[in-house]
């Protein structure tokens, strides 16, 4: 892809491909058709060469590391791009247990076994989405992780809404919304002590070029393109949602959570006045109204006997 890239404009000989990669014809016919399988227009042959019909719109790591000087996730090989993974949540958690340094990086564009919150499934179509996590070692106890999350769908909106001009709803802890539809989700999961957070991953998974959904997420899930009617680049989109997220992870680091938790709480539909449904793990259902975030980032909801702090479950608009 790099070689081809290099030399968008003009075919180039399966002899050259060969020599400026260091593998034989036989093997670049074999990726070019790799390549194609994936997604990649390529024209041409061996006889003629090899030609990209266009550029691609992938989330190739030598294209977005540029962007990223002075950033967290600057550096070489701190970037790390897949056609096709599980997930890249598991990547980066297999990776911090292994020492991995903060700042690292995992692109895909496509998931066979893309997660979200609760164990919940995750669409993760072929090249129209952006599929990342970052891996991070903040220095938080478990108890103060939550503003982790809440600064990541912060940073998720801020970089849509720079590509974009879309400015989305957030609702907590983990949701981003256009039009009360879903188009991104946030994992954000950990390994800890009793004080202190091992290595925390955030993991953000945008719906940006589908042009459908079938099903149920049909009615609940949106796309980029779904709601302006075009397409949107992926790799602008890449670029500015990892700047954001090195912004607002670091100022997270310096001041705390008190301005994340507030600032989420402003930009928030869902935090203050909203009739509500919530699934708490292990406990029954109930209803009630929002009432805000509490200093640590959990929702507070009204019921008829009384506030009650959401500490994990699923919120829904009734």
């Amino acid at each position: 892809m790099r070689v081809l890239a290099d030399h968008a404009t003009v075919v180039v000989s399966g002899t050259k491909l060969a020599e400026e990669i260091g593998i034989s014809r036989s093997a670049v016919w074999r990726s070019v058709e790799h390549l194609r399988e994936l997604g990649v227009a390529i024209a041409g042959h061996p006889r003629t060469g090899y030609q990209l019909e266009q550029v691609p719109d992938l989330l190739l790591a030598e294209f977005i590391e540029p962007h990223l000087r002075g950033t967290i996730f600057s550096g070489t090989g701190k970037l790390r791009h897949s056609f096709r993974t599980g997930s890249t949540n598991a990547l980066a958690m297999q990776a911090g247990a292994a020492g991995e340094p903060e700042g690292a990086v995992w692109l895909a564009e496509e998931q066979t076994a893309g997660r979200g919150r609760g164990g919940h499934a995750w669409e993760s179509a072929k090249s129209v989405g952006i599929y990342c996590s970052v891996l991070l070692r903040p220095p938080l106890s478990p108890a103060d992780a939550l503003p982790l999350s809440l600064a990541a769908g912060l940073a998720t909106a801020a970089a849509v809404e720079e590509a974009t001009g879309l400015v989305a709803d957030l609702r907590w802890p983990n949701d981003l919304l256009l039009g009360g539809k879903k188009f991104c989700g946030i994992l954000a999961e950990m390994n800890a002590e009793a004080t202190r957070v091992r290595y925390a991953v955030i993991g953000v998974g945008i719906n940006v070029n589908q042009a459908r959904f079938s099903g149920e997420l049909a009615e609940t899930a949106t796309s980029l393109r779904l709601a302006t009617g075009r397409e949107w680049s992926r790799l602008e989109l890449a670029v500015a949602l990892l700047k954001f997220l090195d912004g607002a992870y670091r100022a997270l680091v310096e001041r705390g959570p008190g301005p994340v938790v507030a600032a989420f709480e402003q930009r928030s539909s869902y935090a203050r006045g909203k009739r509500v449904r919530v699934k708490d793990a292990g406990l029954p259902e109930y209803e009630g109204v929002t009432d805000g975030l509490d200093a640590r980032g959990f929702l507070q909801v009204k019921t008829a006997a009384g506030v009650r702090t959401v500490l994990s479950g699923g919120v829904r608009e009734i």
